[in-house]
Order: C-alpha cells, then sequence, then structure tokens
C-alpha cells in the first residue's frame, strides 16, 4: 500500500494498493491519519460488492445506518443511496442528494467521523463534489468574526432540505414538518470546538442544516453574524469560485473517504443532470465528534 499526498493543493491523498480483505491494522491507522491531516483521501483502483464495501467501512470502526428506510440500500442497510438510475424500473435510494453545504449528520446527536463515497455510476461531463475545510476556514475570519463566534452555540435541523417520501405525498405539510421535528429535534452543539485528532478549531456551521446561533445560556442571538460566517466561509457562492472550495473529481474505481468532523460539502448538480449513483457508508471513528469536557 502505498499513500501519496497530492501536491497541487493542500486538501487530498490518494492510496494505491489497498485491499482491504489483507489490510493489516497498520494501513488502517496509515489511512486514518491521511484523513484527519489531508482531510480527504482516494482509495484508488476498488472493485466491491456493497457486503465488501460495508466489511470495508468496519475496518475503520462502526459504521451509521441511515434513520431514513427510503435512502438505504435493498440488500446492505448500513450503505446509504443516492441515485437517479432506476434499477429494473425502481426507484432505488434518493435522487438529487446534498444539494447544498452540510456535514453528514450534522443534525443529529451523535454525528460521526469518516464518510466513504463509493461512486458506482460516475457522470461523464459534471463529476465530482465541493468541500470546504472549516478548520482553514477558521483559520482565515477575520478577528472580528472569531471573537463574535467564540463561545456561542449552534442550532442544527434536517427541516431545511428534508426530502418529502412517498408516504408523504398526500399529508399537510404541517404534519410533516411536526413528525421530522419529533423524530430529529433540532440540536445544539458550539459553534466552534477543538477536532479530538489534530487539535485544530473547527467552525461547525453549515447552510444547509445551521438555522442559527445561540449565547452560552440558550438566547438566540438576533444578529446577522451567522450570515456573515456563510458568507466569510464562501458558502455563499453560488460560483463556487471563492478561495475556500476546493472541487473534489473522482472516476470508476474511486472510493473516497473524508474527514467529517472539518469538512462541509456540496453536491455538484446541473440542470441536465446525467445518470449517477454512489454508495455512503458513514463510520464512527474512535473519538466522539469532540471532546465536551473541553
Amino acid at each position: 500500500m502505498q499513500i501519496k499526498e497530492v501536491t497541487h493543493t493542500e486538501i487530498g491523498a490518494t492510496v494505491e494498493g489497498f485491499d482491504h480483505a489483507t489490510a493489516s491494522a497498520q494501513d488502517v491507522d496509515a489511512i486514518k491519519e491521511a484523513v484527519y491531516t489531508k482531510k480527504i483521501v482516494v482509495l484508488k483502483d476498488q472493485h466491491l460488492e456493497p457486503r465488501q464495501l460495508l466489511k470495508l467501512g468496519q475496518l475503520f470502526g462502526r459504521p451509521e445506518t441511515y434513520y431514513e428506510p427510503m435512502y438505504q440500500h435493498p440488500e446492505v442497510e448500513e450503505i446509504f443511496v443516492s441515485s437517479n438510475v432506476p434499477k429494473d424500473g425502481k426507484q432505488i435510494g434518493v435522487p438529487k442528494t446534498g444539494k447544498f453545504w452540510h456535514a453528514d449528520y450534522q443534525f443529529m446527536p451523535d454525528p460521526f467521523g469518516l464518510t466513504f463515497i463509493y461512486p458506482q455510476v460516475v457522470p461523464e461531463k459534471n463529476r465530482g463534489t465541493y468541500f470546504i475545510d472549516m478548520g482553514k476556514a477558521y483559520e482565515q475570519l477575520p478577528e472580528d468574526l472569531k471573537k463574535e463566534v467564540s463561545g456561542t452555540f449552534s442550532q442544527h435541523s434536517v427541516r431545511k432540505y428534508f426530502k418529502i417520501r412517498p408516504s408523504d405525498v398526500y399529508r399537510p405539510i404541517s404534519e410533516v414538518i411536526e413528525e421530522v421535528d419529533t423524530k430529529t429535534p433540532p440540536v445544539v452543539k458550539p459553534s466552534t470546538f477543538l477536532h479530538p485528532m489534530t487539535g485544530e478549531t473547527i467552525l461547525y456551521i453549515s447552510e444547509g442544516f445551521t438555522l442559527g446561533l445561540e449565547d452560552a445560556d440558550g438566547k438566540p442571538l438576533e444578529t446577522d453574524l451567522l450570515q456573515r460566517l456563510f458568507e466569510a466561509t464562501g458558502q455563499l457562492d453560488d460560483t463556487f469560485d471563492h478561495p475556500n472550495i476546493h472541487l473534489q473529481t473522482f472516476e470508476k474505481g474511486d472510493l473516497l473517504v473524508w474527514d467529517n468532523r472539518s469538512l462541509i460539502h456540496r453536491a455538484r448538480h446541473t440542470t441536465t443532470p446525467e445518470p449517477t449513483v454512489s454508495f455512503r457508508v458513514t463510520v464512527h471513528d474512535a473519538r466522539k465528534l469532540y471532546d465536551e469536557a473541553a
């Protein structure tokens, strides 16, 4: 196995010669270290059946099954399916997922550390996913913004981008929203925390899931601070030219592993979509999202 850093960007590394069936604990630890330091690692030349993909994920920690069944692979429930390609005339998974800035499971009480994406059908032209490193983004904030966000808390919810399920079609929208807020009530987390693996400060907000900011007593902050943070980090740039935004491309046989603590991401969708299918496995590693004692 060989790990190579991508030299023309601060983000990224590739791994050649990785085989989950013969990988040692040292191999897995080396890849984890690369993920924490380089943020995205691409395992090259992977050819995996769904159950093999799950076994690969299990080498790195405890997989998390997505809570909404319509996203789940029909044979391996731990695999989340994003697809606009029907199989045998049936929709498998959900199309057009992730068209907004977010960290996976940011709206849940216990988000995981590692995300694995394994593209199955790769678009010919508009392929790739946009990323922002929220550790680097925090580091580059003006000092006044760092001071303002210090000690605040952020409220996160899925309600803004919750996808209507087939069973919801004839239900009143108020009923659906009530169920969303009951099943996945908003969670509150520190707006910044120390990454438990690297020690860097992470700004933990996203345009897709963060609804507002609070002070230490739970009182909402009636300011435009959140919008200014979105603007400063690049999340409001629809041209995707902001220097914080990184486009990660991929090809058939690639398996992407990224740091779900420090990266937010956004799918690259276009007005003329191409066929695309990807499998996702999400994994809790050895630590919580952040050290609450800190």
